[in-house]
């Protein structure tokens, strides 16, 4: 037995409002949507299966409900912001390899977008 996909789940009473942040801002490929559930990735693409488990985000922040790794962490910062979402934390580059900044989604959940130096 191996496994073949790891989906994080984020309850949201509108899913369809979560789409201007991951779809248009993050440029993620709406994967599936029925109605109550909307699944957003890269399609065609496989990504590396990863689950972390926390006591803090690190740097003394808290932990991130997601973190999603980018090829341009910068660019992804100013379209964050282009689009009117408020930073939480960074943009930083950590002492342990990474460049990221924390955003919450419109569901609320904190959303870490990384970069590796």
């Amino acid at each position: 037995m191996k496994v073949k996909r790891i989906v994080a789940n984020i309850e949201t009473a509108e899913p369809a409002a979560v789409a201007r942040f991951y779809k248009d801002v993050l440029g993620l490929d709406l994967l599936m949507d029925h109605g109550w559930i909307a699944t957003y990735g890269v399609a065609g693409s496989t990504m590396p299966l990863q689950v972390s488990f926390a006591s803090e985000g690190g740097a003394g922040t808290p932990v991130p409900g997601l973190s999603i790794e980018v090829d341009n962490v910068d660019a992804v910062h100013r379209a964050v912001l282009a689009a009117g979402y408020a930073i939480e934390y960074g943009p930083a580059d950590e002492p342990w390899g990474v460049r990221r900044f924390f955003v919450r989604d419109p569901a609320g959940t904190l959303v870490n977008i990384l970069m590796h130096a």
